[in-house]
């Protein structure tokens, strides 16, 4: 089981780059390339809020649970 964080798939769709979001949700490229490979342990809600704004989605569009 595991949660999967479809952010490069959102990056895409909103052609932004990584570094752009980073800037504008206020996190280093370096914490976001961490939750981007799925190898952080948790993400806070108010981050997650920040990246739905500036994506424009929802969290159902960034975070998948595969069996």
């Amino acid at each position: 089981m595991a949660i999967v964080i479809n952010l490069d798939v959102m990056l895409a769709k909103r052609k932004m780059q990584s570094k752009e979001l980073a800037e504008k949700i206020g996190i280093t490229t370096v914490n976001l390339s961490i939750l981007k490979t799925g190898k952080a342990k948790g993400i806070r809600f108010e981050t997650l809020e920040a990246i739905c704004k500036v994506l424009d989605c929802q969290p159902g569009d960034i975070l998948e649970y595969k069996k």
